[in-house]
């Protein structure tokens, strides 16, 4: 195909846009080009511009061979390689010999330039060097150029004008100014300039609340554009620096359901397999964990692993943090053929993966190389390029990928200085706010302005850029808004730009929460129009809730709800832990939350910094159980020595922590080696406590009554499992698990002992029930006389082990039978009110403990105010809080 022209363009948009429009009018022979390309064409061969990518890896391979001077100790920093990058490409654009600078500094970059021209693949050529060939090749330029159309450009830079002049020498050239400024430097060349006068608009300016707000009025100003009749393809909205505004214009695109193209490319973390990248950085920045490697591996796509079975990670404890690949070998060499879905076991393969992830940042080239595939290993590898593996989780943050969309079919969103190169009729101009629009000028930041000059490195700054483009922008476009924030996202206020400062026209002041002509989506639509609000069903419930928080009554919204609720019945016929009677005697909507609704408190991250009360006391309650039923096989713990109850507890130790590795959060290792150091202590402490043993005694440890416990199954117990205990007089049933239980021989005697592994409180020895808190020594004392018989002496007894030495550690029950009345009393007025209907905060809602206090209105007044006024609606079940 002969060429009959050929078009010099500043922008990636505006050679697609010139590449449409030809097609649209079925012209052959134009080919589309940048300066760069059209060089290198001129100058023969397979020859190419440097590709910025390229230079920048090729940069980072050649920076640590290559003495930097008074830049040596920063060039192994992440984003060395970039800024050399960048400097070195404004060198070459301005035309500049760094070796010839005479500074040290650029002495030291010219050294390295050289390297990395000698690095790059040999068809890659600087502008300079692009440009001489061409010259040399000028008597080719009929046939290979035609005739030559510059567009979009207001200014070109210096190291390309030569071979423009040159051009404008042999053939047709045509510079297409229209309303643009023009270089002073064409003005004595062939070069044919084609200007046209402005269309002169009459920009409108909005004054908006902030960037979020600017960007809402943007999309609406183009919904009203779009219902018109306005093509999509003729709509930009433009920013002097578009990155500021990605995110709000990303989310508010998909908000409004108008697809928008960015010119400049989107967040590749916003897709899939962006998410799949970082998943892997996370992972080898942060260290293995159960739930970084689940996220990875449902991400990635293909890789070494791909053959995997869909659901092959119910082989994991779904609790378990599996913080290192030792605990990971540990558990999945547990599992069975039968535990994988297809029945193979992929144990070795999997552990394979997990100790290359376990190597860190060390083993990121291969890692991604291994489980990464398609576009996620293309990013994968532009992010490594960009800098060390230990910066991933910024350098992916900074790629950007294509979004798809069709700019000559849609709006878009795009840059200053591209839109000036692709003007389109309707824009909408963002952020002219004081140093967003025009840019502050900046220094390079490998050469600053007293090693050479800035207006030498750089002949257009960007402020003047930016003053340009606006100029090109407004003067091309029929209808133009203009928007600035008074106030930046933390509240600072804003100033206007000073261009802007001289329109005729006023701002109009534009208030976020106004009724917009055309709403950008349904939100909008419905938050700008209260009325049409107001009768939504979310509306009528929000503000029904916002009534009833300041009413002196307890409302629906405080915890009454329909009596009888069919599932409150079942639950209150299946049995009670003391947790949950606790909960129903002391905060009846917390009751309601957990138990009968589901609700769980948020889980803790991988790798707590302590561990909680809980599960402290958890883990030593393991500990002892263990070591018990050790001893009980051997003898029996009240004929054992001290040494032999020690060796049971190390032994018990060291399982209870290689099993809680395994299946549960654990702190970082110092913390938890000392945690669990001091739960061996503890345990000990409880079992050296001297407790006077019972004639022919037996004991058991964690010992399950009222329900089926897997866990229990084979072991000798006093008596069966799932036999029922209810609390007398009331129809509920407990279950539980007693801390200890001593049983003579005869079976006459029994010592039930519930271990307290907190600090020891003021005033235990008056303690019976403690308003409700206190349950588990009087409800196991009595299911132990239940499932053993009234013949059986029972001792019921607290015991703190870690009690200061000296002061009173064990506390027994005097009165069994009076507090297990107080119990029942307590439970029968419970289940009656909250049959009833009436379940609102109560004594334990304002606990620093409370689980669910994030569920409660953030509001400190809130249950001061309301639980006196839960106290009134409970009647009696409020008594039992005022229980010793």
């Amino acid at each position: 195909m002969q060429v009959r022209r050929t078009v010099v363009v500043h922008t990636t948009l505006a050679g697609h846009m010139v590449r449409v429009d030809a097609a649209r009018r079925n012209e052959a022979g134009v080919q589309v080009m940048t300066m760069g390309q059209l060089a290198a064409r001129l100058a023969g061969g397979l020859l190419q511009p440097v590709d910025l990518n390229v230079l920048t890896e090729v940069i980072g391979a050649a920076l640590p061979d290559i003495v930097m001077g008074e830049l040596e100790p920063i060039k192994g920093l992440p984003g060395m390689a970039a800024a050399v990058c960048s400097t070195f490409d404004k060198a070459w654009r301005a035309g500049i010999v760094l070796s010839k600078v005479g500074h040290p500094r650029t002495d030291a970059l010219a050294a390295l330039e050289q390297a990395v021209i000698d690095r790059l693949p040999a068809s890659m050529k600087r502008p300079c060097d692009l440009v001489e060939m061409a010259l040399r090749r000028m008597g080719h330029a009929p046939v290979v150029v035609g005739a030559l159309e510059v567009q979009g450009h207001s200014e070109m830079s210096p190291c390309w004008r030569p071979l423009l002049i040159a051009l404008a020498e042999i053939i047709p050239v045509s510079w297409t100014a229209g309303p643009r400024h023009v270089p002073d430097w064409l003005k004595s060349t062939k070069v044919d300039v084609l200007a046209a006068p402005g269309t002169d608009p009459q920009p409108r300016v909005f004054s908006c609340a902030n960037p979020i707000h600017e960007v809402g009025e943007a999309f609406r100003w183009m919904r009203a554009l779009l219902a018109k009749g306005i093509s999509a393809s003729d709509i930009a909205i433009v920013a002097a620096s578009p990155g500021d505004y990605d995110d709000h214009v990303f989310s508010t695109s998909r908000d409004a359901n108008i697809p928008i193209h960015f010119v400049h490319g989107i967040k590749a973390l916003t897709g899939a397999d962006g998410q799949a990248t970082a998943a892997l950085a996370e992972v080898l920045t942060k260290g293995l964990s159960q739930e970084r490697v689940r996220r990875l591996f449902s991400l990635m796509r293909g890789g070494s692993l791909s053959d995997l079975p869909a659901g092959w990670m119910r082989v994991l404890p779904v609790d378990a943090p599996l913080t290192s690949a030792e605990r990971w070998e540990r558990v999945l060499k547990q599992a069975e053929d039968s535990d994988w879905p297809d029945g193979k076991n992929r144990t070795a393969d999997v552990l394979e993966v997990i100790r290359l992830l376990g190597q860190g940042t060390d083993a990121a080239e291969l890692a991604g190389e291994t489980l990464l595939t398609g576009v996620q290993r293309s990013l994968w590898r532009r992010a490594l390029r960009e800098g060390p593996a230990q910066a991933l989780s910024v350098t992916l943050a900074g790629l950007r990928i294509e979004d798809g969309i069709e700019p000559a079919a849609n709006a878009i969103w795009t840059s200053a200085i591209a839109s000036a190169s692709a003007p389109r009729p309707h824009v909408w101009l963002l952020g002219l706010n004081a140093g967003r629009w025009p840019r502050r000028i900046s220094e390079d930041r490998l050469i600053p302005d007293h090693v050479l000059p800035i207006d030498q490195l750089d002949p257009l700054p960007v402020a003047d850029g930016d003053k340009r483009d606006i100029k090109t922008i407004v003067g091309t476009a029929h209808s133009v808004a203009i928007s600035f924030s008074r106030r930046d996202a933390e509240g600072r206020m804003l100033g206007r730009s000073p261009i802007i400062s001289d329109l005729p026209d006023p701002e109009t002041y534009l208030d976020r929460a106004g009724a917009p002509e055309h709403a950008f989506s349904e939100a909008d639509r419905l938050l700008a129009r209260p009325s049409e609000f107001s009768t939504l069903p979310i509306a009528i419930s929000g503000l029904s809730c916002w009534r009833d928080w300041h009413r002196s009554e307890i409302t629906a919204h405080d915890g009454l709800i329909a009596a009888g609720h069919a599932r409150l019945k079942k639950l209150l016929e299946r049995p009670l832990s003391a947790t949950s009677l606790k909960l129903l005697l002391r905060d009846p909507i917390r009751f309601v939350w957990r138990y009968a609704l589901g609700w769980k408190a948020p889980e803790d991250a991988d790798e707590p910094l302590t561990l909680e009360a809980n599960a402290f006391g958890n883990f030593v309650h393991a500990v002892l159980r263990d070591a018990v039923e050790q001893l009980e096989g051997n003898g029996g713990i009240a004929a054992a020595e001290q040494a032999q109850i020690e060796a049971a507890l190390v032994g018990a130790s060291e399982r209870a922590v290689a099993l809680w590795e395994s299946a549960q959060p654990v702190p970082p290792d110092v913390i938890w080696r000392n945690a669990a150091a001091r739960g061996h202590a503890l345990a000990a402490a409880a079992l050296a406590y001297g407790l006077e043993p019972l004639p022919n005694q037996k004991t058991w440890c964690e010992i399950p009554f009222g329900k089926v416990d897997p866990k229990s199954e084979g072991r000798e117990l006093p008596w069966s499992l799932g036999a029922p205990v209810e609390i007398p007089g009331t129809g509920l049933l407990v279950e539980g698990q007693i801390d200890r239980l001593d049983l003579s021989g005869d079976g006459a005697r029994a010592r039930v002992t519930d271990y307290k592994t907190g600090k020891l409180s003021k005033k235990m020895d008056e303690v019976v029930i403690k308003g409700g808190a206190e349950l588990q020594r009087c409800l196991y004392a009595f299911a132990v006389k239940t499932l053993l018989g009234n013949g059986v002496t029972i001792e019921a007894s607290l015991l703190y082990p870690n009690a200061p030495e000296g002061d009173q550690a064990l506390f027994p029950l005097a009165d069994l039978d009076g507090a297990l009345a107080k119990v029942s009393t307590a439970a029968v007025a419970s289940r009656t009110a909250m049959l009833g209907g009436v379940a609102p905060p109560g004594e334990d809602a304002a606990s620093d403990y409370n689980d669910h206090a994030f569920v409660l209105p953030a509001n400190a007044g809130y249950l001061p105010r309301k639980l006196p006024l839960a106290v009134t609606a409970l009647g009696p079940a409020a008594a039992v809080w005022g229980e010793p």
